[in-house]
C-alpha cells in the first residue's frame, strides 16, 4: 500500500464534492447541505490550495483541508479501516501545525481518529439565554 497526499489540482474537485455527498459519510459532517458542481467549482477556485487529496496506490481514496484553522477531512469508505484517516491527519498538521478539529459529538468515528493522532477532546456547549 502506498499512500501520498497531493495537491488538490482542479482534477480531483469532483471527486471531493462527490465524496463529500455520500450517504455513508455525508452525516458525520456539520453541515450536510447539498453541493452543486457550479458551487464546487466557486468554492474550490478560492479554496484548493487548503485541501490535498490522499492517493492509495495512485487512486484518490480521501481528501483532507484546513479553512479559518479549521481540519476537514473525509475518507472514501471503501477505504476506512486502513489508516487513511491518520495518515492525512498527520501529513497535514505538518503543514498547519496549529489546526483544530471541529467534530460532532455523535461521530464517534472521527473523535476517535483525532484522538489517535494526538488530539485533545473539549467540548463546548451553546446554551439559549432565558
Amino acid at each position: 500500500m502506498k499512500l501520498t497526499l497531493v495537491s488538490c489540482s482542479q482534477e480531483y474537485w469532483e471527486f471531493v464534492r462527490i465524496l463529500r455527498l455520500d450517504p455513508r459519510v455525508k452525516e458525520g459532517f456539520i453541515k450536510t447541505t447539498e453541493i452543486t458542481e457550479q458551487d464546487q467549482i466557486t468554492y474550490m477556485s478560492e479554496y484548493s490550495n487548503c485541501y490535498r487529496v490522499a492517493l492509495f496506490d495512485g487512486k484518490p481514496c480521501g481528501y483532507v483541508g484546513v479553512i479559518e484553522n479549521d481540519i476537514r477531512i473525509c475518507t472514501d469508505p471503501s477505504f476506512q479501516g486502513m489508516g487513511v484517516g491518520k495518515f492525512m491527519i498527520n501529513e497535514i498538521k505538518k503543514i498547519w501545525p496549529e489546526a483544530l478539529a471541529k467534530v460532532k459529538v455523535s461521530n464517534e468515528a472521527s473523535l476517535n481518529l483525532f484522538k489517535s493522532c494526538g488530539f485533545e477532546i473539549e467540548f463546548f456547549l451553546m446554551s439559549q439565554k432565558s
